[in-house]
């Protein structure tokens, strides 16, 4: 009996097997629907792919535009604020903090003011703390220096703030004798100009006298005229009335 069950439970375990087996090769034999082609010939000789490494990009403080754009856009700003009937911007908006000089402090009832002068159009402003610019704020006024608050813009859009201060313009013995010739032939000019407008003035004078003179003389003359003959018809008269008193 028990080699019996042993021989069918071999033959079982055979069977098992060459089903198993037979199912396998089925599955192996079944045609893929799904087809991938090759990414390259693979008759071609290989070469590998190389990397390009990554341009960095070289970070720099933004330029401001030129003066002359930001003179144009702040005039567009004041016009719009004019429009809106809203408070106009300050003309310092337009300049950046390395085109100015100090060239004076005092003391007001508001506190310390300045007067600042900028270099590219030759025009002075007087500015007080929190007066902006176009990179920059006064934050404070010493009694021989501005500090400032100054704004720099990376091309990465970062934003960088440091303190930078400003001094008086000290005075320059050239730019002080140039102004003083300048002052100079200012002022022999404006002598010029009073010395011709003087003898402009005179020259008047003496044809308004010439002219007063000759209207005096032409006045006697007619009443020297008018008067002999005044006089005279009277005494024609006279001498014709005794001759015809006599003839009566």
């Amino acid at each position: 009996m028990r080699k019996g069950n042993t021989k069918g439970t071999l033959k079982g375990l055979l069977a098992a097997a060459l089903v198993a087996a037979a199912a396998a090769g089925a599955h192996a034999q079944t045609a893929s629907t799904s087809y991938h082609g090759a990414q390259r010939d693979p008759f071609a000789k290989f070469k590998p792919t190389l990397k390009r490494k990554a341009e960095k990009k070289v970070v720099a403080p933004v330029t401001p535009p030129p003066i002359q754009a930001r003179i144009d856009q702040y005039k567009a700003l004041k016009a719009r604020a004019m429009s809106l009937q809203q408070p106009a911007p300050k003309p310092t908006t337009a300049l950046t903090l390395a085109e100015i000089q100090v060239i004076g402090i005092t003391r007001t009832p508001r506190g310390y003011a300045a007067m600042v002068e900028a270099t590219p159009i030759q025009l002075s402003y007087v500015i007080y703390p929190g007066e902006q610019f176009y990179d920059g704020m006064l934050v404070a006024i010493e009694e021989t220096r501005l500090v400032f608050r100054r704004q720099t813009k990376w091309t990465d859009g970062h934003t960088d703030v440091a303190v930078e201060t400003k001094a008086l313009r000290q005075p320059n013995a050239v730019e002080d004798s140039l102004g003083a010739q300048r002052t100079t032939q200012a002022a022999s000019a404006g002598d010029k100009k009073n010395d011709q407008l003087n003898a402009l003035v005179e020259i008047l004078k003496a044809i308004a006298a010439g002219s007063q003179q000759q209207g005096g003389t032409g006045t006697g003359i007619g009443v020297g005229n008018a008067s002999p003959q005044q006089g005279g018809q009277p005494a024609a008269a006279e001498e014709q009335t005794p001759p015809a008193r006599g003839k009566q």
